[in-house]
């Protein structure tokens, strides 16, 4: 996944939000970066409506719903640092992930990030001021 994840789209030390504004910040960014169609932020919002995209240990993984991978131009990955937390729901994300995943890459970016994401790890990411510890972290 470390080809997909560059320093440009790791946004530290966030004020925390709503998780509505974060994950409308998650879907800007992968806009900006070229990734997504402007209509894919919308996407992303209703599969929030749906169901959570809080993934447990700190970590909320906003995507878009199915049938929005026509908004999907290229992979891409953007990761928003909430030091103080955002609430999704009953449970608090220090982390946001915004996932664009065309065609067959988007299982294997969410299996990276589970396979990359243990306590420990989220631990540090949390509180982390260096991008640098986040590519390392998801260095296949």
């Amino acid at each position: 996944m470390s080809k997909n994840l560059e320093k440009k789209n790791i946004i530290l030390g966030l004020l925390s939000v709503s998780k509505e504004n974060a994950i409308k910040a998650a879907g800007e960014k992968l806009l900006e970066g070229g990734y997504i169609k402007g209509s894919y932020i919308e996407s992303m919002l209703e599969r929030e409506k749906g169901m959570s995209t809080y993934m447990g240990m700190g970590v909320a993984i906003p995507h878009g719903l199915s049938e929005s991978q026509k908004d999907i131009k290229e992979s891409g990955i953007v990761i928003l640092q909430y030091p103080n937390g955002i609430k999704f729901n009953n449970d608090i994300a220090y982390l946001v992930i915004g996932l664009a995943g065309k065609g067959k890459d988007h299982l294997e970016m969410l299996s990276n990030i589970a396979i990359n994401l243990d306590d420990e790890v989220i631990e540090k990411l949390k509180i982390s001021k260096d991008k640098q510890d986040f590519i390392e972290a998801f260095a296949e």
